[in-house]
């Protein structure tokens, strides 16, 4: 498999993301995942130093995170979801690869409440078998 190959398929990861915001559409977001996935959150786009992330729901469990998302869609509207891929990168070996995306989604709950998610994510993607699993996410940040 070439890099181009392997970029045509982190490519193609990147935007699977998307229409499962896009469409809510929790069964095509749990593709995703890396079973060994971990996902530590900045509480704010400006908080860079990891000493104020926060890990809300640890270590991939389908159940758990289906049902968080899940209550997200059925709770919110989504009002926007622009994303940008900014770039790809894939190691020598071609078994890992990360991605670079710009991000600015509106959600609105029934109460008029926002929840914004915007800036710069780099999203960390390995080899499992014969497709690619998204493992770590850096962000969102802004920089």
């Amino acid at each position: 498999m070439t890099t181009r190959d392997i970029v045509a398929e982190i490519e193609e990861i990147v935007n699977r993301e998307t229409r499962a915001w896009d469409t809510q559409d929790v069964d095509l977001l749990m593709t995703l995942f890396h079973p060994d996935m971990v996902w530590p959150w900045p509480p704010t786009a400006q908080d860079h130093d990891p000493l104020e992330w926060v890990l809300d729901w640890g270590h991939y469990d389908e159940t758990r995170w289906r049902a968080g998302w899940q209550s997200l869609f059925d709770t919110h509207k989504l009002i926007h979801n622009v994303r940008t891929l900014r770039k790809i990168v894939v190691s020598e070996q071609g078994d890992g690869a990360f991605a670079v995306v710009d991000v600015d989604t509106l959600w609105r709950d029934n109460t008029g409440r926002e929840q914004h998610w915007k800036g710069r994510a780099g999203k960390t993607y390995t080899r499992l078998g014969n497709t690619w699993k998204l493992i770590a996410h850096t962000g969102l940040l802004e920089y």
